[in-house]
């Protein structure tokens, strides 16, 4: 679809053309179980593992992309997830927690493509940026209201502030402004098409991870 032709705003391109992707990864079992309660909080832990190898590649890539005209704009501070995961598995695993971290295979893809990009291609680093922080603050939020319920933690507290934006006090217009930034993205149309291509790429490496976490946690019959 031709984001000039039809008048539509990129940000909207964007998220209609990643849909199918993003409802199969919200709508997995494993995540499903998770959200349902259902799963015990090694399973929440092993999950908040992977997303450390994720946001490292993100996060470990972003200062020298700070200057890039494509992915500059979208390289925000207050986004900045790694230190409050390591915090919230300190809470998890204890002060050793590095010593049994181990990423799955589908998590070394993720994280492997990401640095590719954001090597490589800007614009595509620019896709997983989106797909991840925009996620953070959408749905994200009813994964950390679901771990204080079912596993105790301390609302906004240890375990869930990767959840929890303290530099962001009003998330809506967070977002407002970073579709802004995705409307005006120093991208022609053939690159927009692409890093819409990237984004679904992103959701099937999110997808994988979960397959793979739930094979480690089956449901007893």
């Amino acid at each position: 679809m031709d984001a000039t032709a039809t008048g539509t705003p990129f940000s909207t391109l964007i998220r209609v053309a990643s849909h199918e992707q993003h409802t199969e990864a919200e709508t997995s079992p494993f995540m499903g179980d998770l959200l349902g309660g259902r799963l015990g909080v090694e399973a929440y832990a092993r999950y908040t593992e992977q997303l450390w190898f994720v946001y490292r590649a993100l996060e470990e890539a972003a200062g020298a992309l700070r200057d890039d005209p494509v992915a500059g704009p979208f390289i925000r501070p207050e986004l900045m997830r790694t230190a409050e995961l390591e915090r919230d598995l300190a809470h998890l695993r204890g002060a050793d927690w590095r010593a049994g971290l181990t990423a799955l295979p589908a998590t070394d893809a993720y994280a492997a493509r990401i640095t590719e990009c954001a090597h490589h291609w800007p614009a595509g680093y620019v896709a997983h940026h989106y797909t991840r922080y925009l996620g953070d603050l959408s749905g994200g939020q009813i994964i950390r209201d679901t771990a204080e319920k079912t596993w105790g933690f301390a609302r906004k507290g240890d375990g869930v502030r990767f959840y929890v934006f303290e530099q962001i006090p009003n998330p809506a217009a967070f977002k407002r402004g970073y579709r802004e930034l995705l409307d005006a993205v120093n991208a022609d149309d053939l690159q927009k098409q692409r890093i819409v291509d990237e984004c679904k790429r992103a959701f099937g490496l999110n997808g994988a991870i979960f397959r793979e976490l739930g094979a480690e946690f089956p449901l007893s019959a």
